[in-house]
């Protein structure tokens, strides 16, 4: 059994870890769900994605506004749908997939995934020191150095490593009121643009390719994409009579609430400001396109933005250590996560000679990695919503051969030939500057569809093959608990 001491986690602070929540522990709501996705998705690099739609693909005003509407509606429509899961079994994505992969096997995509989550909140983590820089220098005219580099991203790392520790109820607060400041400044600075701006320039420009607009997508929603396995770690606590529709509209309004506005104010910026995709970093551009008393609170509050969107990566990074075998409680967990970020953050601002280049590569590698996994749980997940089959809350926290989930030798052999086969298979179709896969001239590849091709291969094989078959008492198991899943489902 995983070494983690059950507690309850209702106090300021959340002291529980990936253990399954006890149905008399769920008092969370739905409508609860809404703040954290607006809150995640408060980032400035959403500006200079949208600017990249107009410069590097060659898209119009409207062609970006489809663009973001559709990548908020399949990335976060993705998120959505899987979190349910999390209601289902009180436990995080990481935990959960314990059961489709196998107590030894999920360690594998769980690998890639912590990996990946270490590229995202690097990323995050430098945009946010980026703005702390920016609004020093248009307060007090203090110029970026070296060694306010090193002190500036301490500090972020520092405070998304302190909120991140608190937990869920620290979480949802800080997301509530983050959400109220950012939706005020966000409309402020989009009242500024259509004040200023020239917009027969804006609506003149010609339209793009329809090849761009689909490799548009899948650029904007790679950052979406990236939060599918943590959606069920933000519906743990929600009781199996919670809406799964609800859960889904929550999340999609929550995000696109932000998504879409963001990233067609940055298109917008962009025609004005073309050098906006190519500048050094993702938020100095702000100081010189908004006046200085709209620059600096908005930066202010995207500061907050940016490290609450760190916080709710590492609180779920948190249970991914966990699950891959960090003894450690949760909160000391997320410390592994925040060096990382701290040294990847360092070489990133010091040693990278482009960060748009990078954040771009790294968006496209994202989508590949964590798009496996999404097929493969999908579909397990229909399976036990069809069977009415229960997660069992002793099978995921048994990591030894009685584990419900230990299929065979620890391995779900199904779940691991299609995450594998899939997983090669969209790197095949990826382009990007660090190498080129040797199917990236196919149609998939020149449309930049890596990431659904390989949601759609992993998805395909996980359905075609056999039915997995759970260990030892799981068939009396599930007999004595369908007719709560069916209510459960129906819900």
């Amino acid at each position: 059994m995983d070494n983690v001491v059950l507690a309850d986690s209702e106090g300021a602070i959340e002291t529980r870890g990936i253990e399954p929540v006890p149905d008399q522990e769920r008092h969370g709501r739905v409508r609860e769900l809404f703040p954290t996705w607006v809150a995640a998705n408060i980032s400035v690099l959403l500006l200079t994605m949208g600017a990249a739609l107009v410069v590097f693909n060659a898209l119009n005003f409207w062609q970006v506004l489809i663009v973001a509407a559709c990548a908020a509606l399949a990335s976060f429509g993705m998120v959505g749908v899987l979190s349910v899961s999390g209601k289902w079994g009180g436990a995080p994505g990481a935990m959960l997939s314990r059961a489709t992969f196998g107590v030894r096997g999920n360690l594998f995509p769980g690998a890639i995934l912590w990996v990946a989550r270490f590229g995202w909140e690097t990323i995050n983590a430098v945009t946010g020191a980026y703005a702390v820089l920016t609004v020093l220098d248009l307060l007090f005219g203090i110029k970026s150095n070296n060694v306010l580099i090193v002190i500036t991203l301490f500090v972020f790392v520092a405070c998304t490593f302190l909120v991140s520790g608190m937990g869920r109820k620290a979480l949802n607060v800080c997301n509530k009121w983050s959400t109220y400041l950012f939706g005020i400044f966000s409309v402020l600075v989009l009242g500024y643009l259509i004040a200023t701006m020239d917009w027969g320039e804006v609506f003149s420009k010609p339209a793009g390719t329809t090849a761009m607009m689909i490799t548009g997508i899948g650029t904007i929603a790679a950052g979406g994409i990236s939060w599918v396995p943590t959606g069920p770690d933000f519906t743990r606590y929600l009781p199996h009579a919670a809406s799964g529709k609800k859960i889904v509209g929550a999340t999609i309004s929550g995000a696109g609430l932000v998504m879409a506005p963001m990233v067609l104010m940055g298109a917008v910026m962009a025609v004005a400001t073309p050098g906006l995709a190519e500048a050094p970093d993702p938020v100095s551009f702000l100081g010189d396109i908004l006046p200085t008393w709209l620059a600096v609170p908005y930066l202010v509050t995207a500061i907050v933005g940016m490290l609450l969107i760190n916080s709710l990566s590492m609180y779920s990074a948190g249970f991914t250590a966990q699950t891959m075998g960090v003894k450690l409680p949760r909160a000391m967990a997320v410390s592994i996560n925040a060096v990382i970020s701290l040294v990847g953050g360092l070489l990133l601002m010091l040693v990278a000679k482009s960060f748009l280049s990078s954040f771009i590569t790294f968006l496209i590698l994202l989508a590949v990695s964590f798009s496996a996994w999404i097929g493969v749980y999908a579909v397990d997940m229909a399976r036990r919503r069809a069977r009415a089959v229960r997660y069992d809350p002793e099978g995921l926290m048994d990591t030894g051969r009685t584990s419900r989930y230990w299929y065979v030798g620890g391995f779900c052999w199904q779940a691991m030939t299609a995450w594998t086969i899939a997983l090669i298979a969209g790197i095949c179709f990826t382009k990007c500057d660090w190498f080129t896969g040797p199917l990236a001239s196919t149609f998939v590849g020149k449309y930049g569809l890596s990431w659904a091709a390989t949601i759609a291969i992993s998805a395909l094989l996980m359905a075609v093959l056999p039915a997995p078959r759970e260990s030892a008492g799981a068939d009396a198991d599930a007999d004595a608990s369908a007719r709560s899943q069916r209510e459960s489902a129906a819900a």
